[in-house]
């Protein structure tokens, strides 16, 4: 997250791939992107949602 930036709602996963549309209100919401969780968390670039990987998860080798 860059300094002083607030994400605007925080979502705990188990997977390094998600998936955001920026939410269930179709008016605020935004083309669909996959994110990858590189280490432990990823900003949306459009709607500032942090996903945050879950301690223990993501060590996996899905696809």
């Amino acid at each position: 997250m860059p300094d002083g930036a607030t994400p605007t709602e925080i979502i705990h996963v188990d997977d390094r791939t998600v998936a955001c549309d920026g939410g269930t209100n179709a008016a605020l919401g935004h083309p669909r992107v996959f994110l990858h969780i590189e280490g432990r968390d990823v900003v949306c670039p459009y709607c500032s949602r942090l996903y945050v990987l879950n301690e223990g998860a993501g060590h996996g080798s899905g696809h």
